[in-house]
């Protein structure tokens, strides 16, 4: 989808294997909720399909309409808040993305720069381009574990998608530096020769934060805070780092393991995200992540010319759906295009939908019992596929949606 439910990033690993929040009443949402019933019976119906809670914002023609279905604990009454926070997975990688091009505008960065320019330290090919990371055609490994064409699988650092995940979930406090994820990918064969193919690679991702911490002299969180958050007035959506925190409201999230032939059923809400770094580790809210990508799409944050290179789409082999900088761009059922990210992160994930121009959005907060083997993954994709044929299509069945 990652579903990754752990952040697209986990689209290797589903190739593979293919407090309390309380219910909070946006301005308008009982109204739009009685006018829009389609979408209250959609996050419904993906509640049925087996997701514990789901919040979803829709901004369109017809005004925001706002909603949620299900619980926000296993167990509990109280439906998921319509705006908590949620760990969004592989949507940082569209903020992340964002951020360099603002800086490519700033003049601090070139799109077609060597990545080894910026970055001497690490040893990259010199056929690395910045373009390559944001664009994941550099070929570099994915330190969290790589399929190849032939079905085989080549693991990096313990993931929740891994064999029984019991080793991520044991450990699931420590902290990863970027530097070492960056080490670990780089001491692995590259997938292809840069610039000859399009993976999807986390690691990718991971470099973009250094670079920009380089460049800058400043941390990603705080340049973050200068060119996006801070402009935007985003205040809840975070860069954690290596926080375990998530602020308040939330819903919570749940891990599935087997112990001694048992199954078990863990609160992992609070996790240290470091080991995903920036190829999924923010967190934020339905509003917040409206406010993003409406703002982007919208011209408010690039130059026209730089948020044309960003949605220009590059083959990624998938149908219906290409890669541009940070970003998926989707061809819809009903012949139109969206652009998206969306991503998960062990029991939480986060969609993020708008139209080209940034007038029509979706963005939408889901949580769910994850586990090692992805048994979400499909009703994850399908819970996507049903959001935007309703908002984008109309209704009608759409052919492909990424699933991170």
């Amino acid at each position: 989808m990652p579903i990754s439910l752990s952040d697209q990033d986990i689209t290797a690993e589903m190739a593979r294997k293919i407090t309390a929040g309380v219910a909070t009443a946006d301005s308008g949402a009982v109204a739009a909720g009685q006018d829009r019933p389609e979408l209250q019976k959609a996050i419904e119906e993906i509640v049925d399909s087996g997701f514990v809670g789901v919040s979803l914002r829709v901004h369109d023609e017809r005004g925001e309409w706002v909603g949620s279905a299900g619980a926000a604990e296993l167990g509990g009454a109280a439906k998921p808040p319509t705006n908590g926070h949620v760990r969004i997975g592989s949507n940082t990688k569209t903020f992340t993305a964002t951020l360099v091009l603002q800086l490519v505008a700033e003049g601090k960065v070139e799109l077609d720069t060597p990545a080894a320019d910026y970055l001497p330290e690490f040893g990259l090919d010199e056929r690395i381009t910045v373009r390559m990371l944001l664009q994941h055609t550099s070929g570099v490994f994915n330190f969290t574990g790589e399929v190849y064409d032939d079905g085989t699988f080549a693991p990096g650092i313990p993931i929740p998608y891994s064999t029984t995940g019991k080793e991520w979930l044991d450990d699931r406090f420590k902290t990863y530096r970027p530097q070492e994820l960056v080490e670990l990918a780089l001491s692995k064969p590259p997938r292809f020769e840069p610039g000859t193919g399009w993976s999807y690679s986390n690691t990718n991702y991971v470099l973009a934060r250094l670079l920009i911490e380089k460049v800058t002299g400043r941390s990603v969180a705080a340049e973050m805070q200068r060119l996006i958050l801070g402009p935007l007035g985003l205040s809840g959506t975070v860069v954690p780092d290596a926080s375990p925190e998530i602020p308040e409201p939330h819903a919570h999230a749940y891990y599935r393991y087997e112990e001694d032939g048992e199954q078990k059923t863990i609160d992992v809400t609070r996790q240290n995200p470091s080991w995903i770094s920036s190829g999924g580790d923010m967190i934020s809210t339905t509003q917040d992540l409206h406010t993003f990508i409406s703002a982007l799409l919208g011209g408010k944050l690039l130059p026209a010319p730089l948020l044309a290179e960003m949605c220009t789409p590059h083959p990624t082999g998938i149908p219906n759906m290409d890669y541009g900088l940070g970003v998926f761009v989707v061809n819809t059922a009903g012949g139109g295009t969206v652009i998206s990210h969306n991503g998960a992160a062990v029991g939480h994930a986060a969609l993020m939908y708008s139209t080209p121009d940034g007038s029509k959005t979706l963005t939408a907060a889901l949580n769910c019992v994850d586990d090692a083997d992805l048994s979400i993954a499909t009703a994850f994709q399908n819970a996507q596929q049903r959001l935007v044929n309703e908002v984008f299509c109309g209704g009608q069945a759409d052919p492909a949606q990424p699933t991170d």
